[in-house]
């Protein structure tokens, strides 16, 4: 796939809800993921399929999601960005938040091999 059909990929499947299905269609074995910062004892860069389908499996798990949308995707012949808003509450404290995060997705050979996140707050 070219970087176009991934990134337009990945945004429709991320506005039906399915981050997972995304990271196990179109994510390389070796993907790299780095977040803006540390979170709940996480390290900012994550390596391997397993470790990025394990930080979605978790934060789905502990955040309540009452909306979602996705903005995108932006290309580049070899990049693309998307803007991802959520609207969720952490299930532990019960606090409602809103955010935005930018995340910006490199694609070698028709998977996405590294995603990054910028954050608004």
């Amino acid at each position: 796939m070219t970087t176009s059909e991934v990134a337009h990929k990945l945004v429709a499947l991320c506005r039906e809800g399915k981050y997972l299905e995304a990271v196990e269609t179109l994510y390389d074995p070796d993907i790299v993921s780095v977040e803006a910062k540390e979170f709940a004892g996480m390290p900012r860069e994550l390596r391997g399929k397993e470790a990025v389908r394990g930080k979605n499996q978790w934060w789905f798990e502990a955040n309540e999601v009452h909306s979602s949308s996705v903005a995108g995707p932006y290309l580049t012949p070899e990049r693309f960005a998307a803007v991802h808003t959520f609207d969720s509450t952490i299930k532990a404290t019960g606090v409602r938040r809103a955010f935005t995060e930018v995340a910006v997705y490199t694609v070698e050979n028709g998977r996405i091999t590294r995603e990054e996140f910028f954050y608004d707050n």
